[in-house]
Order: C-alpha cells, then structure tokens, then sequence
C-alpha cells in the first residue's frame, strides 16, 4: 500500500470518528473494498465512562401520626413509583444534576413553581458537557426528586410537574 493511499484511509478513519461524535453514535462499523484482494475494514467505537451512582431518593408522605388501621392499609403502605406518574420528567442522560446556572445562583425552578414548556428546570452534566433538561410541558413544579450535585441514570425520575 502506498503512502498515499495511507493518507487517505487516515483521513477516512478520522472523517468516521467525526461522523460518530456529530450524530451522538457509540460504534461505527465500515468496511471499503479497493480491489478485488485489497479492502479496508473499520470500526470506531466510542468508550462511555461509567458512572456508579445511587438511585434517585423515592421521597414518601409521612404517614398519618395515630391513623386507625383500615383494610385499605397494606394497599397504601405500596410506595407509588415517581417514574409512573404521568407529569413525570425522566433523565435522559446519565449525569450529574445541578438545580442552577452556576454555584450560588438562585434554583431554575423550585416546588410550586410554574413553568412554561420547553423551560429550563435543571443542568445535567455528562462528560463535562451542560445539557439544560426542558420542561415537556406546561404546568406546576408539584415535586423535586433530586439534589442538586447528585448523580443520576438515564430514566431516574427528576421532578414532577401538573
């Protein structure tokens, strides 16, 4: 093979690894035939970091202080999944939450606030890029299921709006 035609799988190789950053790919697998005994064949893949993080906290009603006992209590002592709720906003993302702009700046929503769709209602960090999380739609921030700085995996439940 020629220096030439090195140059040029080189740049081909690069343009693959360029293509897989812009559309958000993990692997990219091609393969150029050049004569009948001569091909190339390539596969770029693109190592995610792993993050360990706890699961997002399931916060409960405190149940009632001196509440006779029903036949409807094992039913209500079933904690109800955040993730099923209906005004649910989930993680698209593995990451990092942060409830602000920057350290010490006020929260982008708090509980009880409305919020418009496509609002920004928190930060989540992944592979030292800022992605604004957006309200799906329109309505009351009723719930925070997250902290700011904890981390989070992609589906974890992140705040409930009405």
């Amino acid at each position: 093979m020629s220096k030439q035609s090195t140059d040029a799988d080189v740049a081909f190789i690069s343009a693959l690894a360029e293509l897989l950053n812009k559309n958000e790919l993990t692997e990219l697998s091609v393969k150029r035939e050049y004569a009948e005994d001569d091909s190339l064949e390539v596969r770029v893949v693109k190592q995610a970091t792993v993050i360990h993080a706890a699961p997002a906290p399931v916060y409960a009603p405190a149940p009632a202080a001196h509440a006779a006992p029903t036949a409807a209590a094992p039913a209500a002592a079933v904690q109800e999944d955040p993730s099923q709720h209906p005004g649910a906003v989930t993680s698209p993302m593995v990451g990092t939450i942060y409830m602000s702009a920057e350290p010490g700046a006020a929260a982008f929503v708090n509980v009880g606030a409305a919020v418009t769709e496509g609002q920004t209602l928190l930060i989540i960090e992944a592979m030292k890029t800022m992605n604004h999380i957006a309200a799906t739609k329109s309505g009351t921030v009723k719930r925070i299921l997250v902290e700011d700085g904890q981390p989070v995996e992609f589906g974890a439940p992140l705040m409930i709006i009405e």
